[in-house]
């Protein structure tokens, strides 16, 4: 297989890639996100996970394989994007309380010189209990999850806040290992 490039800087990606045995590289994609938050769409979220992996394919003067992947959550058709301070994280957690929403990340593999590439969504589902106001402030104040669609990481919620779990965990933190692994074989 070629060598694999991640055009990603999250370290929650970074980790789950790691944890699946396989050996690359990062480079931050430099692709500006812009989108509509009013309605969801898969093929909007699966263009942002191809525009960050093609940006960094035109850096590259050799062939590899560049992964771009992208996550939002999404309640009542609406995207939750990252919150840029603490009032707007404060207000996403308050809607996402004793609902069930879900989560969708699109992971695009493109080969830097042929430049075929394959996309794929992968959506899960999270149910979240009734949060009460101070578990919301003392989440915030703690975890400060300015850099996470939604406003919060699956990974580090205390203990109380979430009913039910449908689908990749893995998927919900930002990459499903099942799906990547799919979409690599596609290159063998």
């Amino acid at each position: 297989m070629l060598d694999l490039i991640l055009a990603s800087g999250s370290p929650r990606r970074k980790q789950i890639i790691s944890d699946m045995g396989l050996k690359f590289k990062i480079i931050k994609s430099p692709f500006v996100e812009e989108f509509d938050h009013e309605h969801f769409d898969y093929k909007l979220i699966e263009n942002l996970a191809y525009g960050k992996a093609k940006t960094v394919c035109d850096l590259l003067d050799t062939e590899k394989l560049v992964i771009g992947a992208d996550t939002v959550v999404v309640l009542d058709d609406k995207v939750l994007g990252k919150p840029n301070n603490f009032d707007e994280a404060k207000s996403m957690l308050e809607l996402l309380s004793d609902k069930k929403h879900f989560v969708v990340t699109s992971i695009c593999v493109i080969n830097s010189k042929t430049k075929e590439y394959k996309l794929k969504s992968t959506t899960s589902y999270v149910e979240f209990n009734k949060l009460s106001n101070e578990m919301i402030n003392d989440y915030i104040l703690n975890f400060k999850p300015f850099d996470k669609a939604g406003s919060y990481g699956i990974q580090e919620l205390p203990k109380g806040f979430v009913k039910n779990i449908e689908g990749s965990f893995e998927n919900i933190i930002g990459l499903c290992p099942n799906t990547l692994r799919d979409l690599l074989s596609n290159f063998e």
